[in-house]
């Protein structure tokens, strides 16, 4: 299990690179997340009573909200999940069950786990791969197999008494001769040296689009999958491919890999990693909150408002993996809050959530500075996907500003969608050069203030047209 040793200052460095403002949002999460570390450090009795301080990060679309708690789970490398508020009903009614969200972040934990399990294993896994690469690429003569039919069924009767899942004898024992030796230890020392990558070789490989067939919703809630069994019962299906040596060396690496990291142990540290460093991300956390309005939709709101609560508490969950306690699990609530306030939730839920931020509505250098500072901001994206077409784009400072000032309008005139704004007015902007630019002959292209002027400064100034285009 990994867990950070950044300081929330240099926590906060590392979002400033990606999220332009929003120093409160970004300084309650990094320190929630060093208190994650501190908590790590203490005697197991005290680990025990200190509870995350979860979050509810308040603020209109497209200032950050999400996009903070993203960055955050990459910082760490711990185990994140974003959920939708709304796709959860009460229970009884049609629609997602609240402990899922659990089940999502234990996916993503084994996922992480097993990442490291590979990485631990991978000498060795490499090393098998090259071996068995240099047999598929110096094949030799197989032993006939002698059994007949009657003792094939004899021996899988045999397995299936043991509790073994039953196999039939491919006598895989190859008669090598000196002659094969000899042009094996050959190849080896060319794949060794790299001079066999982009040779084809023929590989045997397990059927990847054969999923077990899908189960039902409801033993899924309670925890229990079907689908190890079914896989135990029925053969896999094999494969094969032709595919180049570098290909085949990765293939083989993985299948390798899968069969030397330990699954019992993978499934447990999965499951201790997302208890004490999981992150669940409850976006349109204000959806489920009753509004101005009254109507029959509102006992349901509030009967997944109680669904969740236990979760955010600290409950057992059951997977398919074992139990998994939610008491250390870091939750982040995000919601616009638009039409309702915080205080619309349920008092229990409203106390699970003590750390509240609110994040500012962005302005026009906010909006200068997000086109200009992240390490990969839209404008470096546009100029990098045109410069595929050898044609290089450049923005004045000015054409900036200009675009800045245009998005703050149409936010201020029309609904506020905060930056994704910006992807709008540019698309809207750059639209004839990326139509264009594969047949164009001229190299450089310099964005300007008229030229944004022109392209969507009059459709900012006709407010009914900025409505339906920008």
């Amino acid at each position: 299990m990994t867990e950070s040793t950044q300081t929330p200052r240099e926590i906060v460095e590392v979002l400033d690179q990606y999220i332009v403002g929003q120093d409160e949002a970004k300084k309650a999460v990094a320190v929630a997340l060093r208190n994650r570390y501190r908590r790590m450090q203490l005697s197991k009795d005290m680990q025990d009573e200190i509870s995350p301080k979860n979050l509810l990060m308040i603020g209109p679309t497209g200032v950050g909200k999400t996009e903070i708690a993203r960055r955050l789970a990459k910082i760490v490398n711990a185990p994140f999940v974003k959920v939708e508020a709304t796709k959860f009903t009460e229970v009884g009614y049609v629609g997602g069950d609240v402990e899922s969200m659990v089940r999502d972040l234990v996916e993503n934990a084994i996922q992480l786990e097993r990442a490291d399990q590979y990485k631990q294993v991978h000498v060795e896994a490499e090393k098998r791969a090259n071996n068995e690469l240099v047999k598929l690429l110096v094949p030799a003569k197989k032993k006939e197999n002698r059994q007949n039919d009657m003792q094939n069924l004899m021996n899988m009767f045999t397995q299936l008494q043991k509790g073994q899942a039953p196999t039939t004898d491919d006598s895989d024992k190859e008669e090598v001769t000196d002659d094969i030796r000899e042009k094996r230890m050959s190849t080896a020392e060319k794949l060794k040296d790299g001079l066999l990558e982009n040779d084809q070789v023929e590989i045997e490989m397990d059927d990847p689009s054969q999923q077990p067939a899908g189960q039902s919703t409801m033993l899924n809630q309670m925890g229990i999958d079907l689908n190890d069994t079914l896989a135990g019962l029925m053969p896999k299906k094999k494969i094969k491919r032709t595919v180049p040596v570098s290909e085949a060396r990765e293939i083989l690496t993985r299948q390798a890999s899968e069969n030397l990291i330990n699954k019992a142990d993978l499934y447990h540290n999965a499951i201790v990693r997302a208890e004490n460093t999981g992150i669940i991300f409850i976006d349109e956390i204000d959806k489920i909150a009753p509004g101005k309005s009254q109507n029959s939709g509102e006992v349901s709101r509030e009967g997944v408002q109680r669904d969740i609560l236990p979760i955010v508490e600290g409950s057992q969950v059951n997977t398919k993996y074992g139990s998994v306690n939610t008491d250390h699990m870091l939750f982040i609530g995000s919601g616009a809050f638009a039409e309702n306030k915080p205080s619309d939730l349920i008092p229990e839920l409203q106390g699970r959530f003590p750390i509240r931020v609110e994040l500012k509505d962005l302005t026009k250098d906010d909006f200068v500075r997000i086109l200009t500072e992240p390490t990969n901001s839209l404008t470096k994206q546009y100029i990098a996907l045109i410069g595929t077409d050898n044609i290089k784009v450049t923005f004045t400072i000015e054409a900036i500003n200009r675009i800045a000032e245009i998005a703050t309008e149409v936010n201020h005139n029309t609904d506020n969608i905060g930056a994704r704004r910006l992807h709008t007015i540019l698309e809207k902007l750059l639209e004839d050069i990326l139509y264009e630019g594969p047949d164009m002959q001229m190299g450089d292209i310099t964005i300007t203030e008229k030229y944004v002027d022109d392209k969507v400064g009059k459709l900012a100034k006709n407010k009914d047209l900025s409505r339906y285009i920008l």
